[in-house]
């Protein structure tokens, strides 16, 4: 078999590919760098209006310019892209913020039964108790106290944290071996 160079190499396309596609593709390709190119600093600005924090900003900006990508030959046939575009970026930003808002009322949740543990007789307890939780992941640790320290139903912990009641049980479980595992540990006289 005869040696090929790298640029031979790089000029056989599949045989599915036919030069008009792959011109198609390029032109696409070339049209989206000069909208990204055009645009990315403004929806960048706006991304920081929205959310307030710059990281957060730079994380937006980069998944809406990757949601037009995978929509690109849409997008492009549109009269105003970029209008659309924008719509991409408010849609995403009030998306986050029902996320975060719903995050931060499961952990408030949470937070209202570390207090009330805290009325026990023997506050050793529940400090190793509460240190034991953080070391669960978030949603295991909101199943087990919702499910134990608020006595809510399966259904009402499904119900509460968005998830299946299936969730809820295996999340418990999980949960309640792991406590067991770290409050029996020998950090804690075990």
């Amino acid at each position: 078999m005869p040696l090929t160079s790298s640029a031979d190499r790089l000029s056989i396309q599949p045989m599915s590919e036919s030069p008009t596609r792959r011109s198609s593709r390029d032109s696409a390709r070339a049209e989206f760098e000069r909208f990204f190119s055009r645009h990315h600093r403004e929806l960048g600005r706006l991304a920081f209006l929205l959310t307030g924090d710059r990281q957060s900003a730079e994380d937006l900006t980069a998944e809406v310019f990757l949601a037009a990508w995978q929509r690109w030959e849409t997008v492009w046939g549109l009269d105003q892209p970029f209008a659309y575009v924008r719509r991409i970026m408010v849609n995403m930003a009030a998306s986050r913020v029902r996320r975060i808002t719903a995050e931060r009322r499961r952990l408030a949740l949470v937070q209202a039964g570390w207090r009330e543990a805290t009325g026990q007789s023997d506050p050793g307890v529940a400090i190793d108790v509460r240190a034991a939780l953080l070391r669960l992941p978030v949603r295991r640790r909101a199943c087990v106290v919702l499910r134990h320290a608020f006595d809510l139903s399966e259904a009402d912990v499904a119900a509460t944290l968005g998830i299946s009641v299936g969730t809820v049980k295996s999340q418990t479980a999980r949960g309640m071996v792991q406590l067991q595992k770290i409050l029996d540990g020998p950090t804690n006289g075990g």
